[in-house]
């Protein structure tokens, strides 16, 4: 009975340290991973570069005192050009149709400004109002709901 309890406790220990040893080395990846090998925290950053075209994968440059660095980055297709796809805003329902210009509008309010982007507070978008009104049907039966 007694050797049990030895046994018991020896594995309780080797367990406990095992534990420690894991937790340790998780801690020392992170911190790795966070200093990058740079000491300066007042990164600025510049808007992503896509590599081609408008949109896409590409990079953005930061500067730290003397330091450079550049980081990969991603500029979704779909993104309003006009904001910059750094600004991320909260959109309102779209208004009703304005019959005199055929347009519909809604507005947005500043949500993040990723990498210090200089972003305006409040912006406001248009597109044409739709001629036709789509039925619930055809849309589901895209989906695979047939």
């Amino acid at each position: 009975m007694h050797e049990r309890m030895q046994v018991r406790g020896l594995l309780l220990l080797l367990a406990l340290i095992l534990l420690a040893a894991t937790t340790e080395a998780g801690k020392n990846k992170k911190e790795k991973a966070k200093k990058d090998g740079s000491k300066c925290e007042d990164w600025r950053w510049g808007p992503c570069v896509p590599n081609s075209k408008d949109c896409g994968l590409g990079y953005r440059e930061g500067t730290c005192k003397d330091e450079s660095k550049k980081l990969k980055c991603k500029i979704p297709c779909n993104w309003k050009k006009k904001f910059g796809a750094d600004c991320k805003y909260k959109f309102e329902s779209w208004g009703g149709c304005n019959a005199q210009t055929g347009l519909k509008t809604r507005s947005g309010i500043l949500k993040k400004a990723l990498y210090n982007a200089q972003c305006e507070e409040i912006v406001s978008v248009t597109k044409p109002c739709s001629s036709k009104i789509k039925s619930k049907s055809k849309a589901k039966k895209g989906k695979g709901k047939d």
